[in-house]
């Protein structure tokens, strides 16, 4: 099929969110090059907002939002929202190329999917903008092609991943938990945080994912709400290599654990790294007492879990006919 769908003329925001791992179990390397995992997610309200605008071409800009750093971010065919709005027109036959702005307010680079969160919420949008009515498993099987991440970006609030990680079960959960999150002063790569990990522990020690109970420990903590059972449930077994490649991580972890945090642990492959405390009030409080210490400009705080990617802004009513 090729063509236009209906089309409204404004342009649609959509908006997908930062997630945090709770749990991050790492198999073997697998022949495709990833790794199997154990994962579970949570979406945090640290957000990317996306708009997709008609367009003669496809580009993007991109706005740093609280002082994100986004420096990093490109703005050529390989940013992974405008790969998300192409792979999305190829498969149903969209002619009309749209403009992306994002509004980036997850850091980059950071351990936290923010990329993938582009992503997510460029397929929400862009689907909207063109009326495709794919549905959140369509757009989920996209967005396993895009990146590991982005299905949970698309689904939110909190999830078992498994496989590379986008193979998601919800676990329900109706306590929210309070987040301090320390911004790395430089990025980390993802791929380079995994094969340090295959460094340190030896490729020929590998074995898939343990059934140690700690994902039982995490699953428990979140269905009761227990603050503290989740912060010693806590686990990231790429800890160990982020900290390797950027030893200042285990400066921050200590001072955050000093300073009062429930618990503290690597976000994904770092650099990021997640305080739990007990409410809001103490999130704010932690920021006010690690600022001398680590700078008030690497403090977020945040709250989880929040919904997966959403339109944020009607779509406008003006039409285009549709071909074939």
């Amino acid at each position: 099929m090729s063509g236009s769908p209906s089309t409204p003329s404004a342009g649609v925001t959509a908006r997908a969110s930062a997630k945090v791992n709770l749990l991050l179990q790492v198999g073997p390397r697998r022949d495709d090059g990833f790794h199997d995992l154990v994962t579970v997610f949570q979406a945090v309200s640290l957000h990317e907002d996306v708009t997709a605008t008609p367009a003669d071409e496809y580009g993007i800009t991109v706005e740093s939002v609280g002082g994100t750093d986004v420096s990093g971010v490109p703005l050529d065919g390989s940013n992974l929202a405008l790969r998300a709005a192409r792979l999305l027109a190829e498969r149903a036959g969209v002619d009309e190329p749209v403009h992306l702005h994002v509004r980036k307010e997850v850091p980059v680079a950071g351990g936290m999917a923010g990329g993938s969160a582009d992503a997510a919420a460029a397929l929400v949008a862009c689907d909207a903008l063109w009326r495709l009515h794919s549905g959140l498993d369509g757009l989920a099987e996209l967005g396993a092609e895009l990146g590991s991440d982005v299905p949970f970006g698309l689904h939110g609030r909190t999830a078992v991943g498994t496989g590379r990680g986008d193979r998601l079960v919800p676990v329900l959960t109706t306590a929210s938990f309070s987040w301090v999150f320390v911004l790395g002063t430089a990025g980390l790569s993802t791929p380079a945080v995994f094969a340090e990990c295959d460094r340190l522990r030896g490729l020929d020690d590998w074995s898939a994912p343990p059934a140690d109970g700690r994902l039982e420990a995490v699953e428990f903590a979140l269905r009761s709400g227990d603050v503290q059972a989740l912060g010693e449930a806590l686990s990231n077994d790429l800890a160990e290599a982020a900290c390797s490649l950027a030893p200042e991580l285990t400066a921050t972890l200590e001072a955050g654990r000093a300073a009062g945090a429930v618990a503290g642990v690597v976000s994904g492959s770092g650099p990021t790294v997640a305080l739990l405390v007990s409410s809001p009030a103490e999130a704010r409080r932690l920021v006010r007492d690690l600022a001398p210490v680590l700078g008030e400009g690497r403090l977020r705080t945040a709250t989880g879990p929040v919904p997966g990617a959403r339109v944020l802004e009607p779509v406008g009513t003006t039409r285009s006919t549709r071909g074939s």
